[in-house]
């Protein structure tokens, strides 16, 4: 692997060194003070209220256009037809285009929750992931040159102007670097900073008075998601943060010898600009393509989701936007990993939470699953409530889990709990917005490049590997503090009993050999 950061003598030889600009432009972008979360709602001012009125008018009439294709012209309620679904998806995209970069990345997380939204509302907004308008290329070299202090030619031999990519918050250039490596060079939007603040305090506006009303929309909590893709978004527009993102990625995957992370020219890079090693390659989803340069399609994708096994479950760090533009199958076989800028962090708890979860799902322990459910937030129930909810559930899951494991679908599953987010006060917390996220474009990917794959059937022996590695560690701390130390204290041993048997069953089907 490639060291992150070269030195300075390797990229700009002493005769070559970048010359200062003499007179520095005006910058691009203002970038504000991170504003503190209690000053968010404060002092949208006129263009403030106006930019509600506009919001509001733009989702309102598309709101009104799904009403009226659900009622027949008697007013009596109607099952609306897949092209009907798919022209509300399209109007609802090009109003997240038009709205701008904060609309955008909006509607980028909208396009993996298809517990919220029809499937072809989903379709037609993942092409907002890679199909976004360019801002023009002059604009692109002013911003390099402010933040690098330099002139084009005196970094870049090459710099081509048609960007190969353009996305919510910046666009991606090729170039060649003066002392010859091929680099691809992000560039974040103008003005961006002072945009994204501004439209964060008008949606929290508006979701202080959406709250008022939480039977408009019920399981989700818009406060809670607001501050989780404020918290996101900021760290994704300083470019240097998504630096150190890439670098942790690096050292979390340094023993996968087929995981590749492009080389960051971190003396070139600052908050708005990025110059890496470009990478070329196949995107996951080329099937053809990958099939002729002679790639196995389900093994490259059976790879990206043990990947995120390992950073959900062990590494509590991972890329929360793994569509197939961040993707790269490499000439060699490798899959490459782009743009750090959006990634998550799990708390150790969370992490053990979520390996129970795996592990009862793959299982087929219902009961587990659901007491999994309340104690991750998704639901909160009365003893009145849980007496109804537990049955309901249990048989929704048992349905699924009963079928083989290949067949489970996890968004049919969301969709069929569709009723129960209506019926009970069940939600996804703010906190899994992001997990949501990443599972879904997963398994998105997985059933494009493969029909049979299955997140979960994945997922099986990774959850059985953390769950016993977990628990042996338990039981060992509990032995030691016991034998050794002569602490008091009850060996559980049912629990060693079953660590046992599930030790057998672990090494002797070869589980562990992942």
């Amino acid at each position: 692997m490639q060291e992150h950061e070269a030195n300075s003598t390797n990229l700009a030889p002493a005769s070559k060194q970048p010359a200062l600009i003499a007179s520095t432009p005006q910058p691009i972008i203002v970038r504000p003070a991170k504003p503190k979360p209690e000053t968010l709602d404060e002092r949208i001012g006129l263009r403030g209220y106006l930019r509600m009125l506009r919001i509001l008018i733009s989702f309102g009439l598309f709101g009104l256009r799904a009403f009226v294709n659900s009622r027949d012209w008697l007013g009596r309620k109607r099952e609306k037809t897949t092209e009907q679904r798919r022209q509300e998806g399209a109007s609802l995209r090009d109003k997240f285009l038009k709205l701008g970069p904060t609309f955008i990345k909006t509607g980028q997380t909208l396009a993996t929750r298809a517990d919220l939204l029809p499937i072809e509302y989903i379709q037609e907004l993942s092409s907002l992931q890679d199909e976004v308008p360019p801002f023009p290329a002059a604009v692109a070299r002013q911003i390099i040159e402010a933040e690098l202090h330099v002139k084009i030619p005196d970094i870049f031999e090459s710099f081509e102007d048609q960007p190969i990519a353009a996305a919510s918050l910046g666009q991606v250039h090729s170039g060649r670097l003066r002392t010859g490596q091929l680099v691809a060079i992000k560039v974040q939007r103008p003005n961006l900073a002072v945009q994204i603040e501004f439209d964060l305090r008008v949606l929290r506006r508006i979701a202080r008075f959406a709250a008022r009303y939480p039977n408009l929309v019920r399981g989700v909590d818009w406060l809670g998601t607001i501050d989780e893709f404020r918290a996101h978004i900021y760290e994704e527009m300083d470019y240097s943060a998504e630096v150190r993102n890439a670098e942790v990625f690096r050292r979390n995957f340094e023993k996968w010898p087929n995981i590749y992370v492009p080389r960051i020219y971190a003396i070139f890079s600052t908050r708005r600009v990025i110059v890496m090693e470009f990478i070329a390659g196949l995107k996951v989803t080329d099937v053809d393509a990958l099939r002729a340069a002679g790639r196995n399609p389900h093994e490259i994708v059976k790879l990206l989701a043990q990947t995120y096994l390992k950073q959900l479950l062990e590494d509590g760090f991972f890329h929360a936007d793994p569509h197939p533009g961040n993707l790269r199958v490499m000439e060699d076989g490798r899959l490459a990993f782009f743009d750090f800028g959006m990634v998550g962090r799990l708390p150790v708890e969370l992490q053990s939470q979520l390996i129970n979860a795996f592990f009862h799902i793959v299982e087929r322990d219902v009961p587990g699953l659901v007491e999994d459910m309340v104690r991750l937030g998704f639901i909160e129930l009365s003893p009145d409530e849980e007496t109804r909810f537990k049955p309901i559930i249990e048989g929704l899951f048992d349905r699924y889990l009963s079928l083989k494991l290949r067949d489970v679908n996890f968004k049919e599953l969301l969709f069929d709990l569709a009723h129960v987010i209506y019926e009970f006060p069940f939600r996804i917390p703010a906190s899994f917005t992001y997990i949501v996220r990443a599972v879904m474009t997963l398994e998105g990917i997985g059933t494009q490049v493969d029909p049979n794959f299955n997140f979960f059937e994945v997922a099986r022996p990774y959850a059985k590997r953390f769950m016993f590695m977990r628990e042996g560690r338990y039981l060992r701390s509990m032995l030691v503090n016991q034998l050794v130390r002569g602490e008091e204290g009850n060996i559980e041993w049912g629990k060693v009993w079953k660590l046992a048997k599930m030790a057998f069953k672990y090494y002797v089907r070869g589980e562990h050999k992942l």
